[in-house]
């Protein structure tokens, strides 16, 4: 269904205007020209066309694409942008204007995306510029793999392998190279580019609504920077599959797209489409890197990834692969001050691993005691159904707690716990000293805090080491002695974690528990009755959360009429494994004898 979309804009006819006053002001190396807005051309501050002796590069197209092209005028890179409209040609008196403003006795090379409206207006603007005198040259970059040849007159499109194209002319002409010569080597390397987009969903334009043509589950490989329809619309698949079929689309014998081929060294761009999360973008180029080397027999020289030609709010990214040769990496490794092309990027690469410096962590007398015994004692075995019922039970209520914490969190407790419960049944296996009481419960700190990570991973660690520090020495550990290790664990959780009863916290129903499991002792029950009571006021602690103000942990930032919409899942974790254990063993201890 479609719906307007949410924009941090004012009126939709003056974005690209709007956009271009706040580059300004955040990059004093830039600035536009007088006849803003109807001329909406971002040139270098330092640049004057009378005075300027070096070739000048100028590019430009519609708006929209941001950061390109405006965000690469700098020095060692473009000396002009002329902005369209929104996924608009500028028009030739904007072009006009550019190069008459910076183009000085060496003249200047204008790099265009293949869009016929770019062509035309760029071409009609060049053709002019030589009737004044301008000595113009123009490049036309059509990058797109997506398409099968040929594409008529049209051609290929203009995608993110400009950016290349464009890093390579500036500095060719900061370089103090000819025309002709700048010309030759921004031809050259749009000649060994290639570049595939897929898109997860369509972009919006400002003022206009959203489109459903890319629904949910499906992906669109090869559409164009501008959201029109792409080569074909497929089910979403893992990243490193649908990296790999970018690569053999872009590197493809049979359309011979680009003149790569087995042992050619590369540079490869990993382009983020707007909305793309810079983590996913690493995911891509950690995929590409890889099979490049590996399964097409390429050598990768230099790799980029960021958002560096986008379309508005779309998600999704584009890959671009270049053929390196000294040359070209001497020119892309060549300084600039172009605000948005990324530093840290030139020279070769270290190993991109080296060993850890440290040992893998577990106890210190693991390899001598850390395993689980051939024949369990009775303790031993009540523990394993304690500890087996408690993880399962975090297991079924996984989504349950993300549920919750969606509400009130950052939506990822059950997960969190998921990882650590997971951990807990594969370790308990393998490594529990299980008639070692308080050494098994050190090794689950251990495997809590080598797999859950965030701050219930450290809780949770701390929790099991105190308890063990308390049991340490304890052979066969008693009821009141469980009661007394339970009261240090939490101690251990306040004091670090900074939280107190009705802090809206794990602690609300580890306290209640605490609390009746010592009164229940102390009054004669037996230690099954008591653990059972003692994991209802669990229950009940967790429960009461729904109606505590947080004072710790992200639930704290909420407002209180979301948090009144869910208990706290940190709390609510606790009694249900508390509960789980609790039932456990009742049934273990009470079960009817062969």
């Amino acid at each position: 269904m479609a719906y307007q979309a949410k924009k941090l804009i004012n009126d939709p006819k003056d974005v690209v205007t709007e956009c271009i006053e706040g580059m300004v002001e955040t990059y004093p190396g830039l600035q536009y020209l007088d006849g803003f807005p109807d001329i909406k051309v971002v040139l270098r501050a330092d640049v004057s066309g009378s005075t300027f002796d070096k070739v000048a590069v100028i590019s430009g197209g519609g708006s929209g694409h941001e950061p390109a092209h405006a965000g690469f005028v700098g020095e060692g890179m473009l000396t002009a942008a002329v902005c369209g409209d929104v996924f608009t040609s500028p028009p030739v008196d904007s072009i006009l204007a550019a190069i008459r403003a910076v183009t000085g006795p060496k003249g200047c090379l204008m790099i265009v995306k293949n869009y016929t409206g770019d062509r035309l207006n760029f071409g009609l603007a060049a053709e002019e510029a030589k009737s004044e005198g301008y000595t113009v040259e123009m490049v036309i970059v059509g990058d797109d793999c997506a398409l099968p040849p040929p594409r008529g007159v049209a051609g290929r499109r203009g995608l993110a392998g400009t950016i290349l194209v464009q890093k390579i002319a500036g500095a060719a002409a900061a370089a103090g190279l000819c025309l002709a010569d700048v010309t030759a080597e921004a031809k050259h390397a749009s000649e060994v580019v290639g570049t595939m987009g897929v898109a997860f969903s369509v972009c919006t334009r400002p003022g206009h609504v959203t489109s459903d043509r890319l629904g949910p589950g499906v992906m669109e490989l090869g559409l164009g920077i501008h959201g029109e329809p792409g080569a074909a619309i497929a089910d979403l698949l893992p990243a490193d599959v649908v990296v790999s079929h970018v690569l053999k689309q872009i590197l493809s014998s049979e359309t011979q797209y680009v003149p790569i081929t087995r042992g050619n060294r590369v540079v490869l761009m990993i382009n983020g489409l707007g909305t793309t999360p810079t983590m996913e973008l690493m995911i891509a180029a950690g995929k590409a890197v890889p099979q490049l080397q590996l399964e097409h027999g390429l050598a990768v020289d230099r790799v980029y990834t960021g958002s560096f030609m986008t379309s508005l709010d779309m998600a999704g990214f584009s890959i671009s692969i270049m053929r390196a040769d000294p040359k070209i990496l001497q020119r892309l490794d060549a300084p600039t001050k172009s605000p948005f092309w990324p530093v840290g990027v030139e020279g070769d690469h270290p190993p991109a691993k080296i060993p850890v410096p440290v040992p893998p962590r577990r106890t210190e007398t693991h390899d001598e005691f850390s395993t689980q015994p051939q024949e369990l004692s009775e303790q031993g075995c009540i523990l394993e159904v304690a500890i087996e019922a408690a993880a399962k039970e975090i297991i079924r209520l996984r989504d349950q707690l993300n549920e919750w914490d969606s509400k009130v969190g950052d939506g990822d407790c059950g997960t969190t716990m998921f990882r650590g419960a997971m951990a807990v049944l594969e370790d308990i296996k393998k490594c529990y000293p299980l008639n070692d009481a308080a050494r098994t419960i050190n090794e689950i700190g251990v495997t809590i805090g080598r797999v859950m990570g965030g701050t219930s991973g450290i809780l949770y660690e701390i929790f099991c080491r105190a308890a063990y520090a308390s049991l340490k020495g304890t052979p066969q550990v008693t009821s009141k002695q469980w009661t007394k290790a339970l009261d240090a664990a939490i101690a251990a959780v306040s004091k670090y974690g900074g939280a107190y009863a009705g802090y809206r916290t794990m602690l609300d129903a580890l306290i209640p528990a605490s609390t009746v499991l010592k009164e229940r002792l102390n009054a004669g029950d037996d230690p099954v009755t008591a653990f059972v009571l003692s994991a209802e006021a669990a229950w009940s602690g967790a429960e009461s959360t729904i109606n505590m103000q947080a004072q710790a942990g992200r639930s704290s930032y909420v407002s209180a009429e979301m948090l009144a919409s869910a208990p706290d899942p940190g709390a609510m974790a606790v009694a249900s494994w508390y509960t789980a254990a609790a039932f456990a063993v009742q049934s273990k201890l009470r079960a009817p004898k062969d």
